[in-house]
């Protein structure tokens, strides 16, 4: 049997930042942070070439990027990012939630933008390393956090149509508010019929801004139908995921079903809520679900509850479904919202950790 073993830690070379957030402006802004609008004083940086492996590990401050114009990736999108966050214990320290499980996630991403893959073990220590200087930047409010924001870019300065030999890393973190001011509300999402946001085949299990970018249309339009999501369907007339989260189904007889094909992002955020939901006793499929099963199901009354997950809201029901010539009222229940809860509690240090998923950051 062999084993792989873990590459040494990188050498971090740290330049503090000479002109960052006083306490007091940090403090107002952590106050009420928004969402991506604010940044942390550093950002963390790992080169990457062809000939040199992963190199230059270094923690500098948080500053514009400079690029070639011939850089790859403004010709041929080769990039891929991540999403986690860090949160405030009641202690003061400083955890992640499943950072390994985002860490496999990039690796996948980048194998299918043929980029190199960043050893877990990086991705891990880029997040310390980044919290060692910037930990004061996560907030202690109800609901808030520091989102981390890794992402990885073609540099090479080259024209030709070919995965590039230089690449570059980076880490940045930007405070989160609650995402529901108010409470959690249901949310209204319009069915795109004429956009399509992945290919079979194509990306749509990496997390690439190029499905990002193909989702913005469809949100414009929906945004015009006084929606506030839109949610994709593949070829068959399947249902995919919203422009950025997956979609749970709950069924009466204690089913929780979830899309499942090779054009869906395989979503952290989903994955929990189902082990939690299992652990109560829910039977849990993984599968297609086509359109008429959607609304057939609500109109039967088998569903009985449609709620979208991901990183950032962690939980929202679905309230309303509405396409071209309908608009059909959705079921909610208390099944969405309770998980929620739980999967919150475990990240903020309330709740019991029993398939141990936090990751301690500032120790």
């Amino acid at each position: 049997m062999t084993t792989t073993e873990a590459p040494a830690p990188l050498d971090f070379a740290v330049t503090k930042n000479l002109v960052a957030t006083p306490p007091q402006q940090r403090e107002e802004i952590l106050h009420n942070p928004g969402f991506g609008t604010h940044f942390t004083d550093h950002m963390v940086d790992i080169c990457w070439s062809q000939k040199g492996g992963w190199h230059r590990p270094r923690v500098q401050p948080y500053g514009p990027i400079s690029l070639d114009p011939a850089a790859a990736v403004l010709h041929y999108g080769q990039e891929i990012f991540e999403g986690i966050k860090a949160y405030r214990h009641a202690d003061g320290s400083i955890y992640t939630f499943r950072p390994e499980q985002n860490a496999l996630r990039f690796q996948h991403s980048a194998r299918r933008l043929a980029l190199p893959e960043l050893p877990v073990e990086y991705f891990l220590q880029s997040l310390r390393e980044l919290i060692a200087v910037d930990g004061a930047w996560v907030p202690s409010g109800d609901d808030q956090s520091l989102y981390l924001r890794p992402f990885m870019f073609a540099k090479e300065a080259f024209l030709g149509v070919r995965p590039a030999h230089k690449v570059a890393y980076y880490l940045i973190a930007s405070p989160a508010g609650a995402y529901f001011s108010g409470g959690v509300k249901p949310v209204s999402i319009w069915l795109s019929e004429k956009y399509a946001r992945a290919g079979r085949g194509g990306t749509g299990t990496a997390k690439t801004g190029g499905n990002y970018a193909s989702s913005l249309l469809p949100q414009a339009e929906a945004a015009a139908q006084g929606c506030d999501q839109v949610v994709f369907l593949d070829a068959d007339r399947n249902i995919e995921e919203l422009g950025g989260m997956n979609v749970v189904f709950v069924y009466k007889d204690g089913r929780i079903v979830t899309p499942e094909s090779d054009s869906i992002l395989d979503g952290i955020t989903r994955n929990s809520l189902l082990q939690l939901a299992a652990d109560r006793g829910y039977t849990v499929e993984r599968r297609h679900v086509s359109l008429d099963e959607w609304r057939s199901g609500v109109a039967s009354g088998d569903i009985v509850e449609v709620f979208a997950c991901g990183t950032a809201a962690v939980v929202t029901p679905i309230g309303v479904l509405k396409g071209e010539g309908f608009e059909l009222q959705q079921p909610t229940g208390e099944l969405a919202l309770s998980l929620r809860q739980e999967l919150t509690d475990i990240q903020y240090g309330r709740g019991d950790d029993r398939h141990g998923w936090l990751y301690r950051l500032d120790a």
